[in-house]
């Protein structure tokens, strides 16, 4: 195996310590960990949110790592629509495309996809897809180097407040140092860093998290509101009615039992007091925290999904298909972009480690494969290839999703085609040949010899044609040919046409 070298971007080799792959950085992340705080101690307010997202601006963003953190956990909308958008890139299939057609090239690639298939591999994507909300993930790698082929076994996870950004290169993730204001450049080979461009301007700002945060916000208020609403209004006021001869302590028996009878639903008062249930009359402000709350939701909807036709409208099956179209676009862009960080920080350690420097790479790609329209392909099929269009079935199989059939198999077949002498395996699903329609031979008998029935209307134009000395004589003798013209056998012809025709509808009632 060749040395394990790793080279920066501008190909100088980097010094990279065997057990600094293996093993983890934990001193490090105990200590700065050790130091983080548990969820929010007091509550989120405008003016609060507002600091928390200055602070990521200007470098310190824990604040706010800490609340993407809180609005997963506790807003179930957010929850939910991030989570499909993970979940619809991290369900495709990951493909592998060597450099080139070069036998070494092509068993570089067979590795990575040796690599690219385990489970492992596999649960990250999750991981690194946690930048959507929060702008940015860093996962560590530690590698496998006691056999001959050195591999990935595991990936964990990194709290982004171990990081920070470098301070000029703000692309750039750096591990903190304990008690220091500057931070320490990552191992090469050994960590994740998925950075998704979502937006253009700082990393920090690109984060769903924070084009979600008012929702959040907002949302926290109407809860609240609604829930202080229907404890208002949500059941009839009562008023204890007493004698006016009531001692002070009859009235207090009378308070209690006006203030226990709503939790209760039961109590005893003297026969000379009596409690009224007044209803209250006020109706649909309860609606309006409703609408406020579904307006967020849809608002978040199309932030994180581009979309809200499959979460909140519930629309037709047409309309959610349109709209998945524009879902699809970013699920592309996802994709790609988290392609690019795995090529960029697994593919190529990979390669380095274990086949040494390569002029070029293989790559990983995430597609989205577009759904078929079977029925408009068979439709282009059927019309074109008997004209004589050249289409390999094994393309075509592809598309459907079909594999090539093995050698021996018994395969579908149209109902006699089999060659003579022999029965097709064919699985034959009781569908008859349809029966042709005795319609379909109405006008047949009168086509066969039309020509003869336009000779009587046909020949004094072609006498004339044949006598006329020029152009313009010919034009000045079509007028006075209609007296000519015998159109009774043409005449005959159409009439027993049309007497069989309705002879015909009449049998078919």
């Amino acid at each position: 195996m060749a040395k394990p070298v790793i080279y920066d971007l501008h190909g100088n080799p980097m010094k990279i310590k065997k057990q600094d792959l293996s093993s983890e950085n934990t001193a490090m992340v105990r200590a700065i960990s050790n130091k983080f705080g548990g969820m929010f101690t007091s509550e989120l307010t405008p003016s609060r949110l507002k600091s928390i997202l200055q602070a990521a601006e200007a470098g310190q963003p824990d604040e706010f790592y800490k609340l993407a953190e809180v609005m997963e956990e506790q807003d179930l909308h957010y929850s939910a629509v991030l989570s499909s958008r993970k979940r619809a890139v991290s369900s495709l299939g990951i493909k592998v495309k060597a450099a080139s057609d070069d036998p070494k090239d092509q068993q570089i690639a067979e590795a990575v996809r040796r690599m690219v298939e385990q489970p492992e591999f596999i649960d990250m994507l999750d991981d690194a897809l946690d930048a959507l909300g929060k702008g940015s993930s860093a996962i560590e790698m530690l590698w496998d180097t006691t056999s001959s082929e050195w591999m990935p076994r595991e990936f964990i996870w990194r709290d982004p407040r171990l990081f920070r950004f470098h301070p000029t290169r703000r692309k750039t993730l750096q591990m903190k140092r304990e008690g220091s204001v500057d931070g320490e450049d990552l191992v090469p080979g050994k960590f994740i860093t998925h950075l998704p461009k979502l937006k253009s301007g700082l990393q920090v700002r690109t984060g769903l998290a924070r084009v979600a945060s008012w929702s959040y916000l907002l949302k926290s208020f109407a809860l609240r509101g609604w829930a202080a609403y229907n404890e208002i209004f949500g059941m009839p006021l009562r008023v204890g009615k007493f004698d006016k001869s009531a001692s002070d302590e009859d009235k207090a028996k009378l308070l209690q039992a006006v203030i226990g009878i709503a939790n209760d639903a039961a109590g005893i008062i003297p026969k000379e007091m009596d409690i009224e249930f007044i209803q209250n009359s006020s109706r649909g402000g309860d609606s309006l925290f409703e609408r406020l709350l579904v307006y967020l939701d849809k608002q978040v909807s199309k932030g994180v999904l581009g979309q809200t036709m499959t979460t909140d409208d519930g629309s037709s099956l047409g309309q959610a298909i349109v709209h998945n179209d524009v879902r699809e676009d970013i699920q592309i862009s996802d994709g790609r972009q988290i392609a690019t960080t795995l090529n960029r920080d697994v593919v190529r350690p990979f390669v380095i480690f274990n086949y040494g420097l390569q002029p070029a790479y293989p790559t990983i790609r995430i597609e989205v494969m577009e759904a078929e329209d079977l029925e408009r392909m068979a439709n282009v099929l059927d019309k074109l290839v008997p004209l004589g269009l050249k289409v390999q079935a094994s393309e075509v199989r592809g598309r459907i999703g079909f594999s090539d059939p093995e050698k021996g198999a018994d395969v579908l077949e149209v109902p006699g085609t089999a060659k003579a002498g022999q029965i097709s395996k064919a699985p034959y699903f009781g569908v008859s040949e349809p029966e042709e329609d005795p319609f379909n031979d109405v006008g047949q008998d009168e086509l066969a010899d039309w020509q003869p029935q336009m000779d009587g209307l046909l020949d004094p134009v072609r006498k004339l044609a044949n006598s006329a000395g020029s152009y313009d004589e010919f034009l000045e003798g079509l007028s006075g040919l209609a007296a000519e013209m015998d159109d009774s056998p043409l005449a005959q012809k159409i009439t027993d046409a049309t007497s069989k025709a309705a002879a015909f509808g009449d049998d078919r009632g």
